[in-house]
């Protein structure tokens, strides 16, 4: 299919058909972590919602971007990083902390989001905050695989507090934006 195979209003696409997927499988995960704690299949099934992630960009990409997509395909991410990861919280398998500060840049994001698009301005992702979302999948990667031993642990525990890191910085650097935005 060429470039302009869906216009910007088009909902009914490949792409957000794969973005719904990826959010009806989420709760899935989640039972499972919460039923059998970290199994094989659980972490099988993560790898590949986690891979759609591309998939659906990549689709997109060559399909034609939408509007719904641009906007559904962050929020996909959120459900399942969070939803996976408050499964983990609940049974005890990582800190809440983390998760908090994570949740809580994101709703800052998606007022800060909202608030300028009232203007008509539009916040695209950044290197930083795409580099956040894969070191977020990456931690659930880890908590959620069983057999990995020791290691899983401090590794796990590593990469949560990158992807902290890179959810404060880059969301510093968000409202740097807003601020150019504001007074520009």
């Amino acid at each position: 299919m060429n470039s302009s195979t869906f216009g910007p209003s088009a909902i009914a696409t490949p792409a957000n058909l794969i973005t719904a997927l990826r959010v009806a499988l989420t709760p899935v995960i989640a039972v499972m972590v919460l039923s059998h704690g970290t199994t094989a299949v659980g972490a099988a099934l993560w790898v590949f919602v986690s891979l759609t992630d591309g998939a659906d960009g990549w689709l997109a990409r060559r399909q034609g971007a939408t509007r719904s997509g641009a906007f559904l395909d962050p929020l996909a991410d959120k459900i399942l990083v969070f939803g996976v990861l408050g499964a983990m919280v609940i049974k005890g398998e990582t800190w809440g902390l983390p998760v908090l500060v994570m949740g809580g840049r994101e709703l800052w994001m998606s007022w800060h989001r909202a608030k300028l698009s009232r203007r008509g301005i539009s916040v695209p992702a950044r290197p930083l905050g795409k580099a956040k979302t894969l070191f977020q999948m990456l931690a659930v990667m880890v908590l959620i695989t069983p057999g990995l031993g020791v290691i899983r642990q401090p590794f796990s525990v590593t990469l949560i507090w990158m992807a902290v890191a890179l959810a404060l910085v880059s969301g510093f650097f968000y409202f740097l934006d807003g601020r150019r935005y504001k007074f520009a």
